[in-house]
């Protein structure tokens, strides 16, 4: 576990993030952190989503530390300061989302390493709630689970899903995988081509020039669209889950009234086949209820924080 790097921003409070290195058995090289606590009252393992990286959760760490929850993170492989793994740095590209389980085992590795107190929990956002699920399924060893925004499908209409398929497994076939979704965006953050009254993020201005703000400070962890393989592998994997049932845990699921990245569909359907799953409803919120306006956000990490600690 060699100390590896943590952004901050002018002005950024101090962090007592310990930030290092971990190494898969595939070689490549993740960024891991580790917020402790005073309490030790149990660990937040924190799975993050497409684009995300450590800096972005600092907020979110700290709420859960006053809580007296420690957290461990880390960047997966791809993205952040992890390694990249095509030669286009930008590119969200993943050969199969069997992969990041790879980098799940590490998590887990260091959180054993570390004498993380327990009881463990999960908290996933968005593609981190795929890999989060995959990772309850094969005994991701927490007691219970919160999940925002969860990937379980992407927000496209059936034709539209088709469609991807169909162009996908094309682009695979013709050896053209790591070309970009010609819609996904390209090179350039969608932070940056978009403005605040377009993002499908959050409704708060303040978290919104944070994210443009870190951005633009911090290039080296930027990313664009997905390339094809990319988007062949998770709605693969969407399909793989959508077939498997449920973890026996106590489940929480926050959801904005309007979502627009996922599919609320998939999310409804799921916890209404999860006897211990409860939806939180978020009205107003975006894709990022842990990074919305201050009532929003303040009831999705209260809500989150109960669930952890609630007696069994």
């Amino acid at each position: 576990m060699q100390p590896a790097p943590f952004h901050a921003l002018p002005g950024d409070p101090p962090r007592d993030a310990r930030c290092f290195w971990l190494r898969a058995d595939d070689g490549i090289a993740l960024r891991a952190a580790h917020w402790p606590s005073r309490e030790g009252r149990g660990t937040v393992l924190l799975m993050q989503g497409r684009t995300e990286y450590l800096e972005k959760y600092a907020r979110v760490a700290d709420d859960l530390n006053r809580a007296g929850l420690d957290v461990l993170s880390i960047d997966w492989r791809g993205q952040g300061l992890s390694d990249r793994l095509i030669d286009d740095g930008r590119a969200s590209h993943i050969p199969d989302f069997a992969d990041y389980q790879c980098d799940v085992v590490e998590m887990v590795v260091a959180a054993q390493a570390l004498h993380l107190p327990r009881p463990w929990f999960l908290l996933a956002h968005s593609m981190g709630a795929a890999i989060g699920l995959a990772a309850l399924i094969d005994g991701l060893p927490v007691e219970r689970v919160a999940f925002s925004a969860p990937m379980w499908n992407i927000n496209l209409s059936p034709a539209k899903a088709g469609f991807a398929r169909a162009v996908t497994t094309l682009a695979r076939r013709l050896g053209q995988g790591r070309r970009y979704v010609p819609a996904s965006g390209g090179t350039e953050s969608f932070i940056l081509a978009s403005s605040f009254n377009q993002n499908l993020l959050t409704t708060d201005g303040a978290t919104w020039g944070r994210m443009v703000a870190e951005t633009c400070a911090w290039p080296e962890m930027m990313l664009g669209g997905v390339t094809h393989d990319w988007l062949h592998a998770a709605l693969r994997e969407c399909d793989r889950l959508a077939a498997l049932p449920s973890p026996d845990l106590p489940a929480l699921i926050l959801l904005g009234s309007r979502e627009a990245v996922v599919s609320p569909a998939a999310i409804h359907k799921r916890v209404n086949a999860w006897p211990s799953a409860t939806l939180m409803a978020l009205d107003g919120a975006r894709h990022e209820p842990l990074m919305e306006r201050q009532a929003l956000r303040q009831r999705a990490m209260q809500g989150v924080i109960d669930h952890f600690l609630a007696q069994p």
